[in-house]
């Protein structure tokens, strides 16, 4: 005759949490969390498995990653109990709440406890612990639109809810919160950037160099980056006006001395908007012998640029020159050079170093082959005569493409090369 079965013990586990939430910075932290509960279990004779612990907000649901493999393992039946400090610690959001009560409707998650409070798969246990949970979800939701509120009104008093951005610091005293003063040691230089660039048309490059140079850096003691920089240059609260939440239209007029005018700033813009433009169209324009070559000095790619010379009878010059990107060292000096001068050191490279070498030979084989056979088939060019025409120079050919060529031609055929080409000293060279 077989005995009763025996009910197996709960197996809990203690889960502590410490919120990030600005109002719980008195509550107990997880070290006092985890001592009066394991007393509490002491006490009541609770087979405590697992202590997990972590430092998470749980206003929304699923960013807690300890408390997911707590789900996860009850689930599994490695745990079918939870030991909490108190209801708020499990859930403060709808969503983690009804995976904890959807547990229990399974059987699976048979009790938790916290330090003044035990729920079971009970009606009424379960009903309480969802009206518990939904207020810490209510208290969640009131806390935000106070806080949106007194945000808000701060904004309209004039008055900065934030860290204030360089060349400003944050009042420090108690009967002026939100209030913002000019920072002594920066705001005449950010007064600068802006003037360099509006009257000056210096570009973002230029000047991050040249505070780096001045080794001006921000209140945290770091050099400010060029993306910072950018920011700085486009940030409206250096006149006066800001915007709060960013991207919401929420406009409001400062309570704090401007570092420039509102005219200062639109000119700047205006600055930008013709250094992005050129820089698209410089990017968008194509040369003949970009990407192909690299700076001997730094290592970096070879950029292009073009000039044009306007003359008092309406002639219009253009003139090329090639120059580092800088991209590898922002202090590289390596000079620039003239696509003319380009083209005569290749020309010369041609006549120094065989075509194999150079790798283009194939290309100008295949080249020439094309020519002849649409001489051929087009022009009716007879054979003994085709014959003849394929016997090219090709290194006069190669020149003639680089000297006369169209743009695609002279592309096509410095990308056979097998070699990076390297300027060093306005000096062509095989890599």
């Amino acid at each position: 005759m077989t005995g009763p079965i025996l009910e197996q013990p709960i197996r809990y586990c203690l889960y502590a949490r410490k919120s990030t939430e600005s109002d719980e910075k008195q509550a107990l932290s997880i070290d006092s969390q985890i001592n009066e509960m394991k007393q509490l279990a002491e006490r009541e004779k609770l087979m405590i498995t697992e202590v997990r612990q972590e430092s998470h907000s749980a206003k929304e649901s699923g960013t807690r990653p300890v408390f997911k493999t707590i789900l996860e393992d009850t689930r599994n039946g490695k745990f079918t109990g939870i030991i909490a400090w108190a209801p708020d610690r499990l859930s403060r959001n709808a969503g983690d709440l009804g995976s904890v009560v959807d547990l229990m409707d399974q059987g699976l998650l048979k009790e938790i406890r916290t330090y003044s409070q035990r729920f079971t798969n009970n009606p009424n246990e379960k009903f309480l612990l969802m009206i518990l949970g939904s207020q810490a979800k209510l208290e969640n939701d009131n806390r935000s639109i106070n806080i949106k509120r007194g945000m808000r009104a701060r904004c309209e008093m004039g008055l900065w809810p934030g860290v204030a951005p360089v060349g400003y610091s944050n009042e420090k005293r108690t009967d002026k919160p939100c209030s913002v003063i000019l920072d002594p040691e920066r705001y005449n230089t950010i007064r600068q950037i802006f003037e360099k660039v509006a009257y000056e048309g210096w570009s973002g490059r230029k000047i991050y160099l040249w505070l780096k140079e001045n080794n001006f850096r921000s209140r945290t003691g770091k050099y400010i980056t060029l993306s910072n920089l950018f920011t700085i240059l486009k940030n409206t609260f250096y006149y006066g006006v800001f915007e709060y939440p960013t991207g919401s239209g929420n406009w409001y007029t400062g309570k704090y001395e401007s570092v420039i005018t509102k005219e200062l700033f639109d000119r700047v813009q205006s600055v930008l908007k013709e250094h992005q433009t050129n820089a698209t169209m410089k990017k968008n324009k194509e040369f003949a012998f970009t990407r192909m070559m690299i700076c001997g000095q730094c290592g970096s790619g070879i950029t292009a640029d073009e000039k044009f010379k306007h003359q008092q009878n309406g002639n219009v010059h253009r003139y090329v020159y090639y120059v580092c990107t800088r991209n590898k060292d922002q202090n590289c000096r390596g000079v620039s050079m003239n696509e003319k001068e380009i083209i005569k050191q290749l020309s010369e490279m041609i006549d120094n170093v065989s075509l194999d070498r150079l790798g283009i030979k194939q290309k100008l084989e295949s080249e020439i082959d094309r020519y002849s056979q649409f001489r051929y088939a087009v022009l009716g060019l007879e054979e003994e005569e085709l014959e003849k025409k394929k016997n090219v120079d090709m290194k006069k050919y190669a020149k003639y493409i680089l000297e006369k060529g169209a743009l695609h031609e002279k592309r096509n055929l410095m990308e056979a090369v097998k070699s990076k080409l390297i300027i060093l000293d306005r000096k062509i060279a095989l890599q």
